[in-house]
């Protein structure tokens, strides 16, 4: 494993209980960060500081409660430090079906957890950041974003929003010392694909050129760097984690 330096770094990681938060926060720790981790299950945030150790912290907060996001963001700073990482990670796949067909507030709900959240906890964390001039943001998004998948619009079009997002905030915030990028994971076998049918997640395996999952060390290896000092120019780009399906 290559030596990330973040030591006296402080992280918020969202959707940091499990799978890509929790895999991302873990290498944050080792690589000398401390780290507050936000999901909205209490209990599985105490078995993963348990994991993490000292270094962790935990906020219970729904990352579509921007006044709740505030309250933790306030907190953090106060208890652990100055926030200088954000890798938003909460997201859900919501449920397949047609468009046409499509329920109107699964739709909603889709877009409001990983679009809507994914702003407020930008929102929330860009103020200091811009005023200690200095920060490193990753949001992540999919490979969805980029092309699409059958019977996933509303996940598709939330994680395509995210790019969108990323690309004008990265721009927004340049000056400051401030960079947002993105990464577009494929599949990977962590909970998010818990409800999804077999059948489609059999044919997001089959259009990944490696044949396998994305491995959750994989992607906090990549995050790590874009967190880092070491990334001083890129900002409002979005860096791919498909295994070849998507080359753009």
């Amino acid at each position: 494993m290559n030596q990330i330096d973040l030591k006296g770094q402080v992280a918020i990681v969202t959707g940091g209980a499990q799978g890509f938060g929790l895999g991302s926060a873990k290498r944050f720790i080792l690589s000398g960060a401390r780290v507050s981790l936000w999901d909205r299950d209490g209990d599985a945030l105490k078995a993963a500081c348990a994991l993490l150790g000292p270094e962790a912290s935990m906020q219970v907060v729904d990352i579509t409660d921007f006044a709740g996001l505030e309250a933790a963001h306030a907190a953090v700073e106060q208890d652990v430090g100055p926030v200088s990482i954000l890798l938003n990670s909460a997201g859900i796949a919501g449920k397949n079906a047609p468009l046409d067909e499509y329920d109107l507030e699964e739709w909603r709900r889709v877009i409001d957890i990983n679009l809507n959240g994914t702003f407020y906890v930008n929102r929330v964390v860009i103020p200091a950041m811009k005023a200690r001039n200095y920060g490193r943001i990753v949001n992540i998004s999919s490979v969805a974003g980029k092309e699409g998948n059958p019977n996933a619009a509303a996940y598709a079009a939330s994680k395509a929003g995210v790019i969108g997002l990323v690309k004008a905030l990265g721009k927004e915030v340049a000056k400051y010392d401030i960079a947002v990028n993105a990464i577009t994971p494929a599949v990977a076998n962590t909970r998010i694909i818990e409800g999804l049918d077999k059948a489609f997640v059999d044919y997001m395996l089959s259009r990944i050129p490696r044949a396998r999952f994305l491995e959750v060390e994989e992607l906090a290896n990549m995050v790590a760097w874009l967190v880092s000092k070491e990334n001083s120019f890129t900002t409002a780009s979005v860096f791919d984690l498909s295994g070849g399906r998507t080359t753009y």
